[in-house]
Parts: C-alpha cells; sequence; structure tokens
C-alpha cells in the first residue's frame, strides 16, 4: 500500500479523478441555478390595456367603462415574455344580456394563458346603461367680444350649418342648454373674418357634454364694423330769410341717425344738430338738406335728409287779409 502510495501515477490518478469530481459538483450546481431561474416566478404588468365593450351599441349607450386598465401577470418568466412578444390579448366587458340601468360588473380576459396568475386593476367597475337618443338643436356662435378693437364691435355672425343633431345617452340629451360654435381670435381684432370653429355641447352649468356632435364643426362668418350709436337729431335754422318771407315750421321725418368713429368721440355726442339754411327759401315744401360730420366722426348712417320746411311770404299774408276784409 504504501508503495502505491508513492507511486507517482498512482497520485496523478487520484488527482484527475477529483478534479472531475469537482467539476461535475460545480456544473450540476450552475445548471440547476439557470434552470430555476428560467423557470422561477416572476411579477410584471400590462399596463394600458384597451377594455373593449360587448352591448347594443345602435339604441344603448354605457358610461362608466375606463378607456384602459393593468394587467397583473405572475408565473414563469419565459411565458411572461412571449405573453407580451405575443400581444394578442385583449380584456372586455360583456353587457348584452344586462337591462338598462346602474350595474357593476367584473371586467375579463382572453388569450392570456393558463399559467400565469392574472388579475386585473380595477376588476369591477360601475356602469350605466341608458337609451340610445338623438335631437337637431341649433348652434349658437360664442366670442369673448372684448378681443375686439375698442372701436370696433361684432355687427353680426353667420353660422353654418345653423342646425347639428346630438346624439348620446337620453339623460345627457335632455340636460343639453347650449350648442355653442365656439370661435378663437386674436386680441384687437378691426376686420371681419372667417373661422371654422368646434362645437360644444354644455349643460346649464356649463359643464362640457361627452356626446356625439354630428358635424363637429360650423364655419363661422364674424362681420366687425366700425363702432357707432343712435343719437336723437334736431333741426336748427341758420342764415336770414329772404326779404318777405317768414319761417314758421322746419320738420323731418328722420328721428334718430346713427354716428361711425372712434368709441370716446361717439359717446360724448348725445344729439346730432342740423343747421337748416333758411336764407334760399322762397316757399313752403320739402327739400334736401346735406348732413355735416361733426369733428372726430368719420361717417353718419345718412349723408342728406328730407326737410318739410313750412313759409309764410308777404304775398300769402296780404291776400289773406284781402280775404278777410
Amino acid at each position: 500500500m504504501d508503495k502505491m502510495i508513492d507511486n507517482p501515477w498512482f497520485l496523478r490518478m487520484v488527482a484527475f479523478a477529483l478534479a472531475m469530481l469537482l467539476f461535475f459538483t460545480v456544473k450540476s450546481g450552475i445548471e440547476n441555478e439557470n434552470l430555476n431561474n428560467t423557470g422561477g416566478t416572476t411579477i410584471d404588468a400590462l399596463r394600458n390595456v384597451p377594455v373593449e365593450a360587448y352591448y347594443d351599441e345602435n339604441n344603448l349607450v354605457v358610461t362608466g367603462i375606463p378607456e384602459t386598465v393593468t394587467v397583473n401577470i405572475e408565473g414563469p418568466s419565459s411565458l411572461i415574455l412571449s405573453t407580451k412578444a405575443m400581444n394578442d390579448y385583449k380584456v372586455f366587458v360583456d353587457l348584452r344580456e344586462l337591462p338598462i340601468g346602474e350595474h357593476r360588473v367584473a371586467i375579463s380576459h382572453e388569450n392570456l394563458p393558463e399559467k400565469l396568475n392574472v388579475t386585473i386593476d380595477p376588476f369591477y367597475i360601475d356602469v350605466i346603461i341608458e337609451e340610445k337618443m338623438s335631437k337637431k338643436i341649433d348652434v349658437e356662435p360664442d366670442m369673448n367680444e372684448s378681443m375686439i378693437d375698442k372701436n370696433y364691435v361684432v355687427k353680426s355672425y353667420d353660422v353654418n350649418p345653423k342646425v347639428v343633431t346630438i346624439t348620446g345617452a337620453k339623460s345627457i340629451v335632455e340636460s343639453i342648454s347650449y350648442v355653442k360654435a365656439t370661435i378663437v381670435t386674436e386680441e384687437g381684432i378691426s376686420d371681419s373674418f372667417e373661422q371654422q370653429a368646434n362645437i360644444r355641447v354644455l349643460d346649464r352649468e356649463l359643464n362640457k357634454l361627452d356626446v356625439l356632435i354630428e358635424p363637429a364643426t360650423a364655419q363661422v362668418q364674424v362681420k366687425v364694423e366700425e363702432y357707432s350709436r343712435e343719437v336723437s337729431l334736431s333741426l336748427r335754422p341758420s342764415g336770414t330769410p329772404k326779404k318777405g318771407v317768414s319761417i314758421n315750421n322746419l320738420s323731418t321725418d328722420v328721428e334718430k341717425i346713427r354716428l361711425f368713429g372712434p368709441r370716446a368721440i361717439v359717446d360724448k355726442i348725445e344729439k346730432l344738430v342740423v343747421d337748416v339754411d333758411v336764407s334760399k327759401l322762397e316757399k313752403s315744401g320739402e327739400f334736401d338738406v346735406e348732413l355735416a360730420i361733426p369733428e372726430g366722426v368719420t361717417k353718419l348712417s345718412l349723408e342728406k335728409i328730407k326737410v318739410n320746411g313750412n313759409l309764410t311770404t308777404e304775398d300769402e299774408t296780404t291776400m289773406k287779409e284781402l280775404s278777410e276784409e
């Protein structure tokens, strides 16, 4: 035995055997570790997964369904990786057998491997199933008129189309108070313009309502004109009547006239006084009077007016006296 131990070949064989034993022991440990990592449990999440809803979309409206949910999955990492790569799963709610009203329903899933533990967040949702309703409603323009230059005003709006069709849950459609074509402008507008405006549907408290609008936009023409204001008109004789002519009365059918111009100037004018030159009048009758534009005013709604003059001449007076005698 001592001779075998002293034999160098024997020692080499023992060393080789020990080395091989150590090698296979380490290799087996590594393989077991890799196997555990491959087949071990992993937790992951599928985020922003769209929720599909099955119901009679022609006659019903459903509210309360979230657009997306988070799907938490637990299982072998290799299976989770393949599930995410395939991306052929879906989540849904089936409401086809439910009556009109409020319901709490669970969100279901499809095409997720059975070996995965699946939880959906949120899992239960509260939905309201209502009758679908359509209604035609007039569209009104909506613009912040303070954006108009202070010396200009909006004269008129023209909205096309004037009527739109609103479709939604019956309770929501019946709560509509306003349908507005919202006009967006910059400050200091002084010219007429046209714009494609989005249509908004609002309730009494001006909350935006979730409905279908057909069409969803309207073409709006905004007519802008210079600031103006109506004032009363009065006649004032000017000049000296001809010899033998007496002015009894001057009158006109025009009671008011519109002045255009800067707001600060126009607002100070309470009345337009029209001077009527009586120096050329010879007999009673109707005649035209050109209107003078006050200083600072850009124009008037009329360039001239008709004035009726009631006059008495010496000849008429003499004839009257003779007839009385």
